[in-house]
């Protein structure tokens, strides 16, 4: 009995892993012509965001104390790479919580607080997160100009301390791209909240 247990709980795993595979490295950027609304009440998309140099997305929220003690790095990003060519773009994939602090409204107070100087969309129903792959909160994926994925996990490897962060694998995967190089690191581990699907 214990044996098909732990059979049974195997298979679940490897189930629930299969279902939330995250983008495969190279690929194209996925649902790129799919209309979102922006907090600035503008629709938009995947492609019109995207830059000539390649597109920054982050899949991300208000309420997660992961994207709280990272997004002041989503402003600096954002400001060093915009003006040189990488489109950016934050996504509320949190459907199951649009009436606990992930509505639409809250969306927009929540970045006139936060001085967001880039797109930030809802992800209605989750369908870019579900394309994508995406499980936290935040959860990068960084494409290049002809818009194949190069780089996908955390902005960086110290969420706490910015002052101490020794591996800033978003700012180098930019820097790779304007360089013409392929990023060092090209997946990391995303940490975060986990994406509130809804059902």
């Amino acid at each position: 009995m214990l044996k098909r247990m732990m059979v049974l709980s195997m298979v679940m795993i490897t189930v629930a892993t299969l279902s939330a595979e995250e983008l495969a490295l190279k690929a194209e950027i996925p649902l790129a012509d799919l209309e979102l609304l922006d907090v600035s009440g503008e629709k938009t998309t995947l492609a019109g965001v995207k830059g000539d140099e390649g597109l920054v997305v982050i899949f991300s929220c208000n309420t997660c104390p992961w994207v709280r003690a990272w997004e002041d790095r989503y402003v600096e990003l954002a400001a060093t790479y915009q003006d040189r060519g990488i489109g950016f773009i934050a996504l509320n994939s949190n459907s199951a919580s649009r009436d606990r602090g992930e509505s639409y409204a809250d969306m927009q107070q929540y970045a006139e607080d936060k001085g967001y100087n880039f797109s930030y969309a809802v992800d209605e129903g989750s369908r870019l997160a579900t394309a994508f792959g995406a499980t936290r909160t935040p959860h990068v994926f960084i494409f290049n100009g002809e818009g194949r994925l190069v780089y996908r996990g955390a902005i960086d490897d110290n969420a706490r301390n910015p002052d101490k962060v020794e591996q800033a694998y978003a700012a180098l995967a930019c820097e790779a791209l304007l360089g013409g190089r392929e990023p060092v690191a090209a997946s990391t581990k995303a940490l975060g909240c986990s994406i509130k699907y809804s059902d």
